[in-house]
């Protein structure tokens, strides 16, 4: 049976919604088929076979026969069916996609089949619903796109109508700027335009780093492997390619495959890893270990390649190449709680200039799984007692650990008060067991090691357009790929522009000189179109007394500020990693 995801009264209002937009949908194109239409986080949708694709114009005949049913005050009503007399009702109408579902529904629920009507419209549904079509509170049809039934590619291409319902006018009001917000953030379209990163279609999914990018991609990385250095790590670096051999005994070739890229040479079968882990174990197990020599804390920044589905595709937040600020520990059992105290706290230091407050949920057991319930248990157990012991609040997430490890999710909320899943601690038993491995115990004999598994940033491409769209490409000083750039008012201040810029560079600033024949006030613009943190213009007074007239981007200026105490303050700012210059964005009110 569908579960509406209907579970407070906002997502019951979305629900129906739903409903309500499917009924208009049939109105208007009588020989639809309909898919689904849960209520979603911020809204809902509905999937539709139609006989052609729908335009604006449509959206917006939908949505005015929306309104129409909501001032018909028309009751919801339940009515339930067995699961035949559901299937007669539903097959003679040529609503396949409906009479799927019920097919397949288990026999425990096909005992009561239940089906929500309003007007003349009925559906397939468990509930709940408003009382009536009047209770709907304000809501807008947002944009449609294509989706594969049930997910699957090897399916037909559904029309998905997205949609928003809230409580009250002010709340889609506010909503709606987000999405305009949203839509002007957007890190394809910024990293286009401030030449950080580009996609084309010669190798999809995969960003092209161009210079300025880069230089935010080194900036990233030097603060992450700072914390590790900080945190005990040694660098590793292992291959891509990987025979299928060491996949099986990871049991990612049985578990993972469908995400890999498989490689069929004739000699053998290798896979370009989506992880780093199996690989680091055989660096684990080239030599002996002891008690004293753990914990081990591996750090991988290698470069990783995982087979996304097409659909799933969304410039940097899902890429089929891509890196992480990967962290691997091999501990004895009674150092766990420290090393996931030592993992917490890494990811709190690493967030912090960024400006992020992380939020933490503990993910349990998948229903597929690696190695017994005594073994979850055991590392269930140990990382509620780490959190909780950190005295951390965190939730629950039934089910949704990896099949191999309970884990942590870390989630951080952007600018626009969106929620991101970025960081992830995996505490597992299985893989030191699957590989064998060992240490020398303080007693004799040997034991075995346990590993933890984390990724700060998650990956540096998904991170990167998260941050570009919360910042909107005004990036903090220590992470802007150009920190200052120099004005020059006219040529004759060009020789010592170059002289404010050496002296700069020197001190570990990036920077840049706008030497072009433009009018100052053109360079201004657009450097600020640029985002640029900090403008240097130049002129006589400043060349006579060797100082600058820095101009921050947020608006703040000064006249003839002394060249090495300007370099003095900003390098502090910079080497402090502060969150500045930056402006807290408007609400829509």
């Amino acid at each position: 049976m569908l579960d509406a995801g209907a579970h407070d009264r906002l997502a019951t209002m979305r629900h129906s919604a739903a409903h309500m937009m499917a009924a208009a949908v049939l109105a208007l194109f009588p020989d639809a088929k309909l898919g689904i239409g849960p209520a979603i986080r911020d809204g809902f949708y509905y999937d539709f076979d139609l006989p052609r694709a729908l335009t604006p114009d449509d959206l917006a005949r939908i949505e005015d026969r929306m309104r129409q049913e909501q001032g018909a005050e028309l009751p919801f009503v339940r009515i339930e069916m067995s699961r035949d007399e559901a299937l007669a009702e539903l097959e003679p109408q040529g609503q396949a996609y409906k009479a799927e579902i019920i097919r397949e529904l288990p026999a425990a629920e096909a005992e009561v089949v239940s089906f929500y009507r309003h007007g003349a419209f009925i559906d397939l549904c468990r509930g709940p619903h408003l009382p009536s079509t009047a209770d709907l509170g304000p809501f807008k049809l947002l944009h449609s796109a294509g989706a594969y039934w049930r997910g699957d590619e090897a399916r037909p291409m559904l029309q998905r109508i997205y949609g928003t319902a809230w409580e009250q006018q002010d709340d889609l009001d506010r909503y709606l700027w987000r999405l305009e917000e949203a839509r002007k953030r957007d890190h394809r379209r910024l990293g286009r335009e401030l030449d950080l990163f580009t996609f084309h279609p010669e190798s999809p999914a995969a960003p092209f780093w161009h210079p300025r990018g880069m230089a935010l991609w080194r900036a990233l990385e030097e603060w992450s492997r700072s914390v590790r250095l900080g945190g005990g790590f040694s660098e590793v670096r292992t291959p891509s390619l990987v025979r299928k051999e060491l996949w099986e005994q990871s049991g990612h070739w049985s578990l993972y495959q469908d995400n890999m890229f498989v490689l069929d040479d004739s000699d053998h079968v290798s896979g370009l890893k989506p992880m780093n882990c199996p690989q680091e174990i055989l660096v684990y197990k080239t030599r002996p270990r002891s008690y004293r020599d753990l914990p081990i804390r591996f750090a991988d920044y290698s470069t990783l390649f995982r087979k996304e589905r097409t659909g799933a595709l969304a410039g940097m937040f899902r890429v089929r190449q891509l890196t992480q600020d990967d962290s691997h520990v091999f501990c004895r059992d009674d150092q766990v709680i420290d090393e996931v105290n030592l993992a917490l706290n890494l990811v709190k230091q690493q967030y912090a200039p960024f400006g992020f407050s992380p939020r933490f949920k503990l993910a349990t057991r998948p229903e597929q799984k690696l190695g017994s319930d005594e073994f979850w248990d055991m590392a269930e157990g140990k990382l509620r007692e780490a959190i909780e012991g950190a005295a951390i609040g965190f939730e629950m997430d039934p089910g949704g650990a990896a099949f191999y490890a309970p884990k942590i999710d870390i989630f951080i909320e952007d600018a626009l008060g969106r929620e991101w899943q970025t960081a992830t601690i995996q505490l597992d038993y299985q893989l030191p067991q699957r590989f064998d491995l060992d240490y020398r115990a303080g007693e004799g004999g040997f034991e075995r090691p346990v590993m933890i598994h984390y990724a700060i940033y998650g990956s540096f491409e998904r991170f990167t357009g998260v941050i570009t769209e919360h910042y909107a490409g005004a990036f903090p000083a220590w992470l802007a790929p150009v920190q200052a750039i120099v004005i020059p008012i006219a040529d004759r201040h060009l020789a010592y522009a170059a002289d404010v810029r050496d002296a700069l560079l020197a001190a570990g600033i990036r920077v840049e000189v706008d030497d072009r024949s433009e009018r100052m006030q053109a360079k201004l613009r657009d450097a600020q179109g640029q985002q640029i943190p900090v403008m240097l213009v130049v002129g006589d007074r400043d060349q006579e007394g060797r100082a600058v007239s820095p101009r921050l981007r947020t608006g703040e200026s000064s006249q003839g500020v002394p060249l090495g105490e300007f370099i003095a303050e900003l390098g502090g700012r910079i080497g402090a990693r502060e969150l500045w210059p930056y402006a807290v964005i408007a609400d829509a009110d």
